[in-house]
């Protein structure tokens, strides 16, 4: 019912952008600046930075809004923002240099470099490649197992993400599906360690950043380049908040090779350079072969097109290669990532045949801040129809969730009361993969905490029978969500689950995926 409405809705979004005209040039840098700021003021987001290059040469770094909504700083083209899941295109572009120098290859067997590296079912561990690694088909559920990486900080270190990937079911068939995956790039990070002899972060630092000149981080940041960073912000009650848990604080995180790096629309400018240039710096410095390149801008993985990729962008078709994303947009192939941490957004788009990349960095968590800004840039290259791209995406996401709320209905109440005193459900628990959790008693109330997602605590709600709601003590790393008791035929409690409130969820706040057992 749900997809049906949305379908429907998709077609009213576009008519409600009311008449389009062709256009035939790029928006000049008043109107850049005109999009921005009025994406920046209705989806509550402090500011943002613009890089576009254009034939070889940088035409576009410039910084808008605030980064900090106390210190009403302005964003300027090198604030450092954490760029999220663009950072899989260098955690990719590390194993390519590996490939070129011989090191390894893209069909190699994860095994034979990570020993220890073990998936559910046997044969798929045998067969995993370094290619699988970077492709989201491993059968896994989408965001499976990342609660272990956010909210942050992570109190797992990268070999135990390593050895709890053997807990996780497959929800299909090894290679049949895309499912978009976290914890397989914190494999690869260690297999760029493993066969160069050094950590993920000095190797992209030293063989990419540092050869690049990108004045950017993969690793720890010195004190003094932390002088110009954005600050992490969301919407919440009606006003805007800081996220500090997001904030760059200058050390690595067990996330890097996912989505940990820090750069700015300077850096990622020159990157973007290189990658339409096959691998060749603007100053001349070949980091990778354009054959790797190339390599890693090969489809892999097939990826649904939408009714919203169909009447936005006129697309046929959508794929994954090795951390980039592909599509046709309005008749030219489109290679593009998106990065989102709660508070921290990025966006990059590559269209080769024009020899044009797009980089948008941002400081807050609404997604239309970054999407109807990139559309109105890109599609102004495009030649496509004339469109006011930030109210054809708010038009559209109110009408969502409005299909939303009438899917799914009033939310039902419980009766507030449950079978057992609230001490029988106190005590210490342990999930296969996230380890040990405490459910204690604080007066009349009942608290849960994890040992290790040390972000993971709130207070437990009694709702009905044996469930309970857990309220965040941060309201901004998920939605309230259901924890159901589970006892034995004498009425003891074993354990519990968490279930999802809503069916619209954040698929990395997997806890519909724990199992814990009483201990």
């Amino acid at each position: 019912m749900f997809s049906a409405i949305l379908k429907s809705l998709t077609v009213a979004a576009v008519l409600l952008a009311g008449p389009m005209t062709a256009r035939a040039d790029a928006l000049t840098e008043a109107e850049i600046k005109s999009v921005v700021s009025e994406a920046l003021e209705r989806f509550n987001t402090p500011g943002m930075a613009v890089g576009i290059v254009k034939d070889g040469e940088v035409i576009h770094l410039k910084g808008y809004g605030i980064r900090d909504m106390n210190s009403r700083e302005a964003v300027t083209p090198d604030t450092l923002f954490r760029i999220a899941s663009t950072t899989k295109a260098f955690t990719s572009a590390a194993l390519a240099v590996l490939v070129d120098e011989g090191k390894l290859g893209w069909d190699d067997k994860v095994i034979d470099y990570l020993p220890d590296f073990r998936m559910m079912d046997a044969w798929v561990t045998r067969e995993f490649t370094v290619r699988d690694l970077l492709t989201h088909r491993s059968g896994l559920g989408a965001g499976a197992g990342d609660l272990m990486l956010w909210p942050e900080p992570s109190g797992f270190t990268r070999e135990e993400i390593i050895k709890n990937l053997r807990h996780f079911k497959p929800v299909s068939s090894f290679r049949s599906e895309y499912a978009y995956d976290n914890l397989l790039y914190i494999v690869a990070g260690e297999v760029v360690a493993a066969a160069s002899g050094t950590s993920w972060e000095d190797f992209v630092q030293t063989r990419i950043l540092d050869p690049l000149g990108m004045g950017c981080f993969a690793g720890d940041i010195p004190m003094q380049s932390l002088g110009n960073v954005a600050t992490p912000h969301g919407w919440h009650d009606g006003k805007l908040v800081t996220i500090p848990r997001n904030a760059i604080g200058g050390k690595a995180t067990v996330s890097a090779a996912a989505g940990g790096m820090v750069c700015n629309i300077r850096g990622m400018s020159t990157w973007m350079l290189t990658q339409l240039a096959g691998g060749i710096s603007p100053k001349g410095i070949r980091v990778f072969s354009q054959a790797r390149r190339d390599e890693m801008w090969q489809s892999e993985t097939i990826l649904g097109v939408g009714s919203l990729d169909r009447n936005w962008n006129n697309t046929h078709f959508r794929t994954y290669a090795l951390a980039w994303r592909k599509a046709d947009v309005m008749g030219r192939e489109v290679i593009s990532h998106t990065g989102t941490l709660s508070g921290m957004q990025a966006y990059l788009s590559l269209v080769p045949e024009l020899d044009l990349g797009i980089i948008i960095l941002n400081n807050g968590s609404h997604y239309g801040a970054r999407t109807s800004v990139m559309q109105a840039i890109l599609h102004g290259f495009l030649d496509a129809p004339e469109r006011n791209w930030v109210t054809v995406y708010d038009d559209w996401l109110s009408a969502r969730l409005a299909a939303k709320a009438a899917a799914e209905g009033t939310p039902r109440e419980g009766t507030g009361e449950v079978f057992l005193p609230l001490d029988a459900y106190a005590g210490s628990y342990r999930d296969a993969w996230l380890g040990t959790a405490t459910v204690k008693m604080d007066g009349d109330a009942l608290l849960f905490s994890s040992e290790k997602a040390v972000k993971l605590t709130g207070t437990l709600e009694p709702f009905e029978q044996n469930t309970f709601v857990i309220h965040w003590d941060d309201p901004m790393i998920g939605e309230d969500a259901y924890v159901r008791f589970e006892t034995n035929l004498d009425g003891k409690v074993t354990g519990f689950k968490m279930a999802h409130m809503s069916a619209d969820f954040d698929f990395s706040f997997d806890i519909q995926d724990l199992n814990f057992i009483r201990d």
